[in-house]
């Protein structure tokens, strides 16, 4: 029986403490979409239309039915990622990335002109 009144007062006393507030579930908000603004010259070509753009190509990788072009600069370098578009047609850039020559990132628009630079230079 004093077993069953101690339960019963240290439940009593429980019930007073405060309930603590639930705090809300933040989340952190989408990545921003990765816009082809500046792009334009580069999503969509094939491998003769960058080559044509931005010169010839320093590395040229294929893996199974994907190609790399990847063309530099002194200011950055640039990966071409070119997949088949449709049965039998040549594989198309779909995406493209770029860094800074020491793998800091750069907007690609910039990395865009700056290639298109060079290859005006040569």
């Amino acid at each position: 029986m004093i077993r069953s009144i101690s339960t019963a007062a240290i439940l009593l006393v429980a019930a007073c403490a405060p309930v603590p507030k639930a705090q809300p579930i933040v989340v952190a908000p989408p990545p921003p979409p990765l816009r082809a603004n500046g792009l334009e010259r580069v999503i969509g070509q094939d491998a003769r239309g960058l080559v044509a753009l931005f010169g010839r190509a320093d590395q040229d990788v294929w893996e199974a039915n994907a190609r790399k072009l990847q063309f530099g600069s002194a200011i950055c370098i640039m990966d071409t990622y070119l997949y088949p578009s449709a049965k039998g047609k040549e594989p198309l850039v779909t995406y493209v990335d770029a860094r800074q020559r020491d793998g800091k990132p750069i907007d690609r628009a910039s990395c865009v002109a700056a290639l298109t630079r060079r290859a005006e230079a040569r």
